[in-house]
């Protein structure tokens, strides 16, 4: 049985899928949304921002010759990336975030494995733009 009070959706389907729930109620089911999807970006540019510094000495020994400009480049992302993050709030940030993935790409001329990170690090983006579209509508 359900009262007034009740979270659980009508008989008729989930809320917000056509079934019986009142218009403008929440698509994702999420309490917050936009936090949540806030959440995901900015834990997207830390991840990025940590794998970039972490890669730095590996790229060294494994990878071959890592000039200053290369590692200057990787610090600078990563500090941009750490930046962003602690700004998801502004609307700009996704745009912003979606320029950092370009210039990891095109930071891959310094280094080929700089090139590598940035072809995934711009897909695990384009994917938390997915998920941002889908959730927020």
């Amino acid at each position: 049985m359900t009262g007034p009070d009740d979270d659980r959706p009508a008989a008729g389907g989930p809320v917000g899928e056509g079934g019986d729930g009142a218009p403008g109620q929440r698509r994702s089911g999420l309490r917050n949304p936009a936090g949540a999807v806030r959440g995901l970006g900015a834990g997207t540019l830390a991840l990025e921002a940590l794998v970039l510094l972490l890669a730095i000495q590996p790229i060294r020994l494994v990878g071959g010759e890592l000039g200053g400009a290369a590692i200057a480049a990787i610090v600078t992302l990563a500090v941009a990336a750490v930046v962003l993050a602690g700004m998801m709030r502004r609307p700009w940030a996704w745009h912003a975030g979606t320029v950092l993935q370009g210039a990891l790409l095109l930071s891959g001329l310094l280094h080929w494995s700089l090139f590598a990170l940035g072809v995934i690090f711009s897909l695990v983006w384009a994917y938390a733009l997915h998920v941002r579209r889908v959730i927020l509508g």
